[in-house]
């Protein structure tokens, strides 16, 4: 369990030098244990206080990197069982599953396909992050020569997945370097599988039938000397599974149970696509640490990336883009201005639909915190003020010689004030950001 402030406290040298920055010791401590403070701070603390709190601050859920340089992905270290609690902080990994059965064309085009499996949302890059090269052939050499050729060619850090220890050193000896994901240490070959990952200083998922065999293995592969661990229990069906990531992700938060204290991987498998898409997702949003896919098809990953995107954003915190001026097109002294707010989903909703009317215009991002026009509007965010300040900063009175301002159909309430405040004729758009294509094809070309 977390130590409380008065144990933390009982560790400390207790002299109230005042060195930390804290007139006392205690309130040190008090410090400590709310994590706003860490126990560097103290520069007379003594090393067995040092391991003692090390290891009761360590969090509960371990950081595990996968890859390294441009590959890499840290995941874990996550605090909280709900986002609105505070926020998820490393997303889970995607990866897509590659046989090392195929042959050197089917691989390249494999790795082709997938390299393109990314895509730009809201202003943020999204795409999936491992490739998990399985030994379906049973042949070390080639398992070994797939991998190599994964880790050379690839974007992606690599899952290596195979259940003999010989094949798996054949494999990650090699490439080491970028520290690929072994799977997996089971009952019947952890201690060969440990040492293969303390040799190569690479990540190890352990597998157990179940939670209770998966704590007793973590156990052991730590004995071995596997320090960066990821679990299985086992489980391949959604329900199963789910209960898994689950009862691991309590045990470990609620009960800081260290043995379950690893980031989780869950293996999606359904008859088709939309199942495949549900059990991925489900594990995406309940816990796991990396959903391992079948397919690599875009009309699967896409929509699992959208809400992988979703759950690990913080929910105090909206997305937003920068406020400014925007020029869509190549807008003249004669081009529409139009404004809308910086909440990132906004404000590339209503990008999309000026470029799809093919009218050159200006867009200002008002700074309204992130919020929606309707939220913003109803916040007191998104007032004539606002809109005039934005106006003025972007100098967008210098850039057109006209002085109208089309504004969103839903705050058409503002128009008035809006005039009064700029001196500008303000236009009444389209409530539906959809609308706005055919709103500037007919209606901006007859004012």
């Amino acid at each position: 369990m977390a130590l409380t402030a008065m144990d933390i406290f009982k560790l400390l040298p207790r002299t109230n030098c005042r060195k930390c920055g804290q007139p006392t010791c205690l309130a040190f401590a008090m410090q400590i244990a709310q994590k706003k403070a860490k126990l560097e701070e103290c520069p007379d603390v003594s090393e067995d206080a040092k391991a003692k709190l090390g290891a009761a601050a360590a969090p509960p859920i371990q950081l595990v990197t996968i890859g390294a340089g441009t590959k890499q992905l840290q995941i874990g270290n996550e605090t909280q069982l709900f986002r609105h609690d505070e926020k998820f902080h490393h997303p889970c990994g995607i990866a897509v599953r590659v046989s090392d059965t195929l042959d050197d064309a089917a691989l390249a085009a494999k790795i082709d396909k997938t390299s393109k499996l990314q895509w730009e949302r809201v202003g943020q890059h999204i795409g999936i992050d491992l490739l998990a090269l399985e030994n379906d052939s049973g042949d070390a050499a080639r398992f070994a020569k797939a991998a190599r050729t994964l880790a050379e060619k690839s974007p992606y850090a690599l899952i290596l997945i195979t259940k003999s220890p010989e094949a798996m050193k054949a494999a990650a000896a090699p490439i080491a370097a970028q520290r690929p994901l072994l799977y997996a240490a089971d009952a019947t070959n952890l201690d060969a599988m440990a040492a293969v990952a303390k040799e190569t200083k690479c990540p190890l998922v352990v597998k157990g039938d179940g939670l209770e065999a998966t704590a007793d293995l973590v156990e052991k592969a730590k004995k071995a000397g596997a320090d960066q661990l990821m679990i299985d229990p086992g489980a391949r069906d959604l329900k199963g599974t789910l209960h898994a990531l689950t009862l691991s992700r309590r045990a470990a938060l609620k009960r800081q149970f260290r043995p379950l204290g690893h980031p989780p991987i869950a293996f999606a498998d359904g008859a088709d696509p939309f199942e495949e898409t549900m059990a991925a997702t489900t594990y995406v949003l309940k816990y796991a640490g990396i959903v391992v896919i079948r397919s690599d098809d875009p009309a699967v990953v896409l929509p699992l990336l959208t809400a992988r995107q979703n759950i690990y954003t913080d929910p105090q915190k909206p997305i937003q883009v920068e406020p400014k001026l925007y020029p869509i097109g190549e807008p003249g002294p004669d081009a529409p201005v139009m404004f809308t707010t910086n909440f990132s989903l906004t404000f590339y909703t209503v990008q999309a639909d000026i470029e799809a009317s093919r009218v050159p215009a200006y867009l200002i991002a008002v700074n309204t915190e992130g919020l929606s026009v309707l939220t913003a509007y109803s916040g007191d965010k998104l007032t004539e003020k606002a809109v005039r300040d934005a106006m003025e900063a972007c100098g967008i009175a210098n850039k057109v010689t006209h002085r109208k301002l089309i504004i969103p159909g839903y705050v058409a309430v503002l128009s008035g004030k809006l005039e009064e405040a700029t001196g500008w004729q303000v236009l009444v758009g389209p409530k539906e950001s959809s609308f706005i294509p055919k709103f500037l094809q007919q209606v901006w070309s007859q004012v």
